[in-house]
């Protein structure tokens, strides 16, 4: 007698599944779930039901721990060599400065045309131009902020976070990947505070040739 085929899709190899891991990257980002549903093009619903199974797996409580959690999905560059420990931070330079605007048409205009900066790539709400060395990302918001947000790089983001969190450092969400490129390579991002309530973060971008998440 012959073994009965299981319905529905496979287990899937990793913690999560590549549709909860892109939903679960937003929420550590710090996107509401409407944000989230627009962004993604799918139903509120669908990151409702992801966000549930996300935490249920994880064993967390809620979206606040979520956010925390510093887990690395297993396709990731990042993934080969285990999160650091804590001990040095070693932030490298300033490789990002972002800046709010009203309006993301009329900075690109005038960053770009009045200014003469060379802009990198940009997305619906969003430009990126090249800063020397660095880049100016712009971001349309509804009330511009008056704080520009300072990027360091670092070399292991899992182990500047731990580091900076030992010595006091008030993170606003653990590592997550904010963008992954065409060829695989990630850009991972932690948010935290100074002691003026000012924003910063770490950044860190990762080479290599992981496959596209899909769901």
């Amino acid at each position: 007698m012959s073994a009965q085929r299981s319905r529905g899709r496979p287990p899937h190899a990793d913690v999560l599944t590549p549709a909860e891991w892109q939903v679960v990257e937003a929420v550590r980002h710090g996107l509401s779930n409407p944000q989230i549903a627009r962004r993604q093009g799918v139903s509120l619903d669908a990151v409702k039901f992801h966000v549930a199974n996300a935490l249920l797996k994880l064993s967390l409580p809620s979206r606040v721990e979520l956010r925390r959690w510093d887990g690395v999905w297993n396709g990731s560059p990042l993934r080969p060599s285990a999160p650091g420990a804590a001990g040095d931070p070693d932030l490298g330079p300033v490789v990002q400065i972002a800046r709010t605007v009203a309006d993301i048409e009329a900075a690109k205009a005038w960053y770009g045309e009045t200014l003469g900066l060379e802009l990198l790539y940009a997305f619906p709400g969003m430009a990126f131009f090249r800063l020397g060395e660095a880049r100016l990302y712009l971001q349309q918001v509804d009330k511009p902020a008056g704080e520009s947000i300072l990027y360091f790089r670092v070399d292991d983001i899992h182990a500047a976070y731990r580091a900076l969190e030992a010595r006091g450092v008030r993170f606003i969400n653990a590592p997550h990947m904010v963008y992954r490129h065409p060829d695989g390579a990630e850009d991972w991002m932690a948010e935290f505070r100074d002691d003026e309530d000012r924003p910063l973060a770490l950044m860190r971008h990762a080479p290599g040739q992981a496959s596209a998440i899909r769901d």
